[in-house]
């Protein structure tokens, strides 16, 4: 059974997990396409606040990043801007030492991505964050697509800029609308997994949307809030076709 369209009263199905609007024995081979947002969803960090630290920038940084997450800042193009602008001139060499040493996988990650493969769905990772991470995730992890920014670069120094359009939440939401056209899914065999508001509108155009340790507003939202646990705790939810665990 489908998630509903709009999700209603919230029920705790198990301590720290949530539903509302839907059935709780969903499976997850009716569905064709997961999508996840990266940032403190798929990985455990904010990989620009990581950036941002290892310059000595970090408070300045996190501080919009947060803000711009609970929805205090609604425009995610100038928080992205606003934050970009502070670590103009920092060397690119920060983007790995980010990548090797401070990026993990949010629990449970592996766990979900192959359930979700073995039942045929196609794995999109859409982020607000940047290629350099997405692009080297995606042959990582066997995701089928990944989109995010491309950080500008000049002498091997950030300039505080991208390259062409800003991913935000409207784009998020538009590419999850590409993907599904290419594929040959209905928006209701979608499910979208956030953290922050700026994953709202792809949410919103799922069959079941999944808060990942959220912020209020998206977990007031989600047919499924994990606040406590990994990821794969989904799929005592959204069964997949093989036994789980």
């Amino acid at each position: 059974m489908m998630a509903t369209s709009r999700p209603q009263e919230s029920i705790e199905y198990s301590t720290g997990l949530f539903i509302r609007g839907i059935e709780p024995h969903l499976k997850l081979g009716d569905y064709r396409l997961i999508a996840f947002d990266m940032d403190s969803t798929l990985v455990d960090i904010e990989c620009i606040d990581e950036m941002a630290d290892v310059v000595g920038k970090g408070p300045q940084v996190r501080a919009i990043t947060e803000a711009a997450m609970r929805g205090e800042i609604s425009n995610f193009e100038d928080s992205l801007r606003r934050r970009l602008a502070i670590l103009a001139g920092t060397h690119v060499s920060v983007l790995q030492r980010v990548y090797e040493h401070r990026l993990r996988l949010n629990r449970g990650a592996l766990q979900l991505l192959a359930y979700a493969r073995w039942d045929g769905l196609k794995i999109l990772l859409i982020s607000g964050g940047f290629t350099y991470f997405t692009d080297r995730l995606k042959p990582r992890l066997g995701l089928d697509f990944a989109y995010s920014n491309e950080l500008e670069i000049q002498n091997d120094t950030l300039t505080g800029r991208v390259i062409g359009a800003v991913i935000d939440q409207h784009a998020k939401r538009d590419t999850v609308a590409k993907v599904c056209l290419q594929i040959g899914c209905a928006h209701e065999q979608v499910i979208a997994v956030g953290d922050g508001v700026n994953d709202l509108e792809m949410m919103k155009l799922a069959g079941l949307s999944v808060a990942y340790r959220a912020k209020p507003k998206v977990r007031e939202y989600a047919n499924i809030s994990i606040d406590t646990g990994g990821l794969d705790r989904l799929l005592t939810v959204a069964k997949p076709s093989v036994a789980y665990r």
